[in-house]
This record gives C-alpha cells, structure tokens and sequence, in this order.
C-alpha cells in the first residue's frame, strides 16, 4: 500500500540497541575505539547489537484505525515511540503528517515531582498547545480525570490508575489529528475505561487510531487493519480478523513448543462419515414468519484454523429440543450445539468447546465439557474412536447480523491443555429481526410505556 493520503508511513525501519555486559564494557567503548582509530588500529567493539525493530513497513491512512499485537518484547513500544519522535530509528524513515497525542508507558511524559496541575500544562505544551489553550481547557481535563483533590498534589504519589486518568485526560483535549494508545488502558477502572472508549470512538470518526493491546477482541472490534510484530519482525498486516487468527495459532504454538505442530487448516482432510453428516445441520432457508428468525449454515468446509493432527472436528450442528420440527430460530427457545469428533491419537483428558462471536471477533458466549467431565470423568477416547459434545441452552435473542461459531477439540486439564483442532467458522448464524434491538445481546422486552407523572 503506498498513497499520498497516509497518516503515518514507515518504509524500512529498523532499530538496534547497544547492549552491554558489564558497565565496564561502556566506559571501555567510549575511550578505547578512539585511542585505536588514532593510533591507526582497527577500533574494537564491546558490545552486541540487539534488534528491536527490522525492516518494518507499512502505512496508515487518514482516518483508519490501525492495531499493533505482539507478545511482551517484540518491538511494539519501540515502534510507537519511535512514531512519536522519542526514539530515533538507526535506519530507515518514519513520516507522520498532523498532531500526535501519544499515551504510551505508565508515567511517560509526567515529571514525578511535579503536582497534576503542573504536568497537565507541561504535557499539554509538549503536544503543542499554548498556556491560553491548557487555561481555557484545564477543567475540561480535571472533569475527564477525575481525580478529585490529587490534581494540586505531586504525581509521584498517584496510583497507576491515576496516573493513566490524568495522561489519559491530557491528550484527549489536545485535538490530535494522530492519537497512539499502547496497552495503557489496561490499568483503568471499568468506568474510567468505558469513558475513554467513548472517546476513541468518537475520535475515530475523525482522527487517525494507532491502537496497542493484548486484548484480540478489542483490536478486531477497533481496528480495520492490523500489524502482527514477533521479535522486531512484520510477520502480517492485513484485516485484523485474520492477523489476530493468525497470531493466536502462533501463541499457541509458542506455548505447545517441540510437543505438538499447529498446522493451518482450510479445508479439512477427510469428509464426515455419513452417520454423522445425516445429523449435521445443512442450512436452513429463510421464512418470513416470525418477528425474528436466525439462519444457521454449516460452514465446516469453507472453515479456517489449525490442527496438530492427532484429532479432528468432523461436524457441528444446532437444533432445536422440545420436538419442534421447524428450525427456524427466533432467541428464547432451548436448543443443543452438537461437535462431532475423531481421535487420531489416544485422547485421555479429551475437551470439545465452542464459542460464539459477532462480526468483530468479540467472545459473546460459549462452553466446554470440562464441566462435566471434571465431576464424572470420560474414559479415554483411542486413536479411530469417533465421540461428540452436546450443549443444551436456551438461545439468547441477538441484535440483526451475522455471528460465526468456533468450535476446537483438546486435550487435558482447564490449565494445561493441548487444541487439536481448532476451527474458527464452523458454523455461520444470520440473524434477521423485525425489532429493533441495542447492545450485543437482545432483551425479550414485555412492556414499554411513555406516559406524564406528576408525582415526582
């Protein structure tokens, strides 16, 4: 991607760090290399070069809201910062076109003996506004804040989350053109993060987002677009939908090590036997008949993931319980989510599961067996032997759209575990409502009425 409608550009950026083994080693490097080079010999080093950054590129347009992932050290606070102008690259070019408001490590920018109120105009200042402009904004900030009293007292004694309130607070009323927010929000209270969410939100309607986080539904439900970094590399930038896909089978395999090998799945390896593929939901055709109707496709074939090989997804389904012989699903009615499996290896702690998520990526609900098998265990399953989960639950009312289901098959414990099979759209469910519904989950309302009351 290259345009001249870009926010931020990045073309062959790399950084390196001098690491030394002993304070030692630094004084040495800055005398001796220039006594040789004067005498007329070959300077030595006495160092070795870490890469923090290598050979990164990309863009990110005006407007767009970009995610960064990567596991602790793979270079993502380097890059933000070298972004921000408070590292310099050792090659390659970093352009950025408008205001930058950066909230990036827990304290940056704040002088530890200074009170809240002085840091708020030294901060402001270093994001270019004027003392008039912090004076006529001040309030705003402490409202945003909201840190009562603290703000006349010296920073060095906030808690981190008063720190990330302040910092926070300080560049939302900087009116950035680019705002950078790197993990710092996770420190935050639940009604301090939902405040700074309504920001961002609203910020995205104008400004560029450069958005940092280990949370993968935050990033698919933010970011158009994301970046995977792995130890200073680019290893992906595309749809986040599948850079976090990608990024967690890699996790999983980081955790696995040498034991197991995840390999990426498109397509599966062998069909379901027809015993099974009698029970599997094919695909349900729409009828205008309720005010809400769910239609459920079995996308098992066209479903994406990874697999060790040692066990297999052959099919999911979801059908109605109570006898009813439509399947049409409305919300309210008690259904069952069958996963049907194969043991290529003997599974002696086996675990089906499955979650449903929105169009974003965000979890909404889901199960395992591990509940039930943890207070009556299942007797092994050997290598050939084909066994199934079976969830019953009442389905919840869902606002219109389209939701996929994951399904996996593991094997072990809750907190040591190994996923076999791991799908990410077995199932397809499109939701179409005649009522209007708000939030990620609909409400059966009974009742709602407008009418004067003088009473209070």
């Amino acid at each position: 991607m290259s345009s001249d409608d870009f926010a931020i550009r990045i073309q062959g950026l790399n950084k390196y760090f001098q690491i030394y083994d002993t304070p030692r080693d630094r004084l040495k490097q800055f005398v001796v290399p220039r006594l040789q080079t004067i005498v007329g010999a070959s300077p030595k080093q006495y160092f070795h070069e870490f890469g923090a950054l290598k050979d990164v590129s990309f863009e990110v347009k005006k407007g767009e809201t970009v995610g960064i992932i990567g596991r602790n050290g793979s270079g993502k606070s380097t890059l933000l910062q070298i972004i921000c102008g408070t590292l310099t690259p050792t090659s390659g070019s970093v352009e950025t076109r408008g205001r930058i408001a950066a909230l990036l490590e827990l304290g940056s920018g704040f002088n530890p003996e200074f009170t809240g109120r002085e840091n708020v105009y030294m901060n402001a200042a270093v994001l270019g506004l004027s003392k008039q402009e912090v004076d006529e904004r001040f309030d705003d900030i402490v409202t945003f804040a909201d840190i009562g009293d603290f703000i006349e007292q010296p920073v060095k004694i906030y808690s981190s989350g008063m720190m990330v309130r302040l910092a926070f607070a300080v560049i939302a009323h900087v009116d950035a053109d680019i705002l950078v927010v790197d993990e710092a929000l996770a420190v935050g209270d639940a009604v301090f993060t939902q405040r700074c969410m309504r920001f961002i939100r609203a910020f995205q309607k104008k400004g560029t987002l450069l958005f940092v986080s280990h949370d993968a539904g935050a990033v698919q439900n933010l970011c158009q677009q994301s970046v995977w970094l792995s130890k200073g590399v680019q290893q992906l930038i595309g749809p986040s939908s599948d850079v976090v896909k990608a990024y967690l089978q890699f996790c999983l395999q980081e955790e696995y090590g040498d034991e197991v090998a995840l390999e990426s799945v498109t397509e599966p390896d062998t069909l379901p036997d027809d015993e099974d593929s009698d029970d599997i939901e094919q695909g349900v055709s729409p009828s205008i008949v309720h005010e809400a109707h769910y239609i459920v496709t079995d996308n098992f074939f066209d479903a994406s993931g990874f697999s060790t090989g040692s066990a297999e997804i052959t099919g999911t389904s979801l059908e109605k319980l109570a006898g009813e012989c439509d399947q049409i699903f409305v919300g309210g009615e008690r259904v069952q989510m069958t996963i049907y499996a194969r043991a290529n290896t003997v599974l002696d702690h086996p675990i089906l599961g499955f979650l449903v998520k929105d169009r974003l990526g965000q979890d909404l609900f889901g199960e395992n067996t591990l509940p039930f098998t943890d207070s009556t265990p299942c007797s092994p399953v050997e290598a050939g032997q084909k066994f199934r989960g079976q969830f019953v639950f009442t389905l919840p009312m869902l606002p219109n759209g389209e939701y996929s289901v994951m399904t996996s098959v593991a094997n072990g414990t809750l907190h040591d575990n190994i996923q076999h099979h791991y799908l990410h759209d077995a199932l397809i469910i499109n939701v179409s409502s005649s009522k209007i519904r708000w939030g990620l989950v609909g409400v059966p309302f009974e009742q709602a009425t407008l009418e004067l009351n003088n009473e209070q």
